[in-house]
């Protein structure tokens, strides 16, 4: 697949931008000592953090975000995928404790990963995702227990935000997050109901 894009639909798309909700799960602001945000956080990687290796390192320790990833196309979300939104932690926190941008710490090259994207039924059952590292269940969660689901992110984006033809929005992460170790086995699935839609695996080099 060429660089910089995500397979949707049976079709390849590369999106102008990566757009992400951050702190919209209550127990993973909690466990990073966060407050929980008057408004919607939003930031957004470059088409160039796209990337189909999953890295342990780029100058420090990774963190694995799993989030419900949604490509946009006709103006709405047709088609969900299981996302990494890698961090490097240690800086984003010094940025953070500075007032700065988080940038260098969340959109650098190498740091979005995707699963195939595919179709689910926007009048079914709620969206759901799990990762497994190592064959253990680490991180689970979807749109009920999000403080803000697809379509309030979709409506707060467009009031500031055209969402162009294959652009990416990804919903943030529910609790379990971790550093990323060399040599360790990652499956994410993304469910609606009971139903697994799309299912990835890599291995972190």
């Amino acid at each position: 697949m060429p660089l910089n894009t995500v397979r949707a639909l049976n079709q390849i798309y590369t999106p102008s931008k990566i757009v992400c909700v951050g702190r919209n799960y209550v127990a993973h602001i909690a466990e990073l000592g966060n407050e929980i945000p008057e408004d919607m956080v939003v930031f957004l990687k470059p088409n160039s953090s796209i990337s189909t290796t999953l890295h342990s390192d780029k100058g420090e320790a990774l963190h694995y975000e799993a989030e419900l990833s949604f490509l946009v196309k006709e103006g709405e979300f047709k088609a969900v995928a299981l996302g990494l939104d890698l961090t490097k932690r240690e800086s984003q926190t010094r940025l953070r404790n500075k007032g700065l941008p988080w940038e260098r710490a969340k959109a650098f090259d190498g740091s979005a990963l995707f699963s195939e994207f595919v179709p689910f039924d926007p009048a079914g059952p709620d969206l759901s995702l799990q990762l497994w590292i190592n064959d253990t269940l680490i991180q689970q969660g979807g749109v009920e227990l999000m403080l803000y689901p697809p379509k309030v992110i979709k409506e707060q984006l467009a009031q500031f935000m055209t969402l162009e033809e294959g652009d990416v929005v990804m919903t943030g992460t529910p609790k379990g997050v971790g550093v990323v170790n060399k040599g360790d086995g990652f499956v994410g699935r993304v469910l609606q109901g009971e139903q697994c839609l799309v299912e990835h695996t890599w291995v972190a080099k």
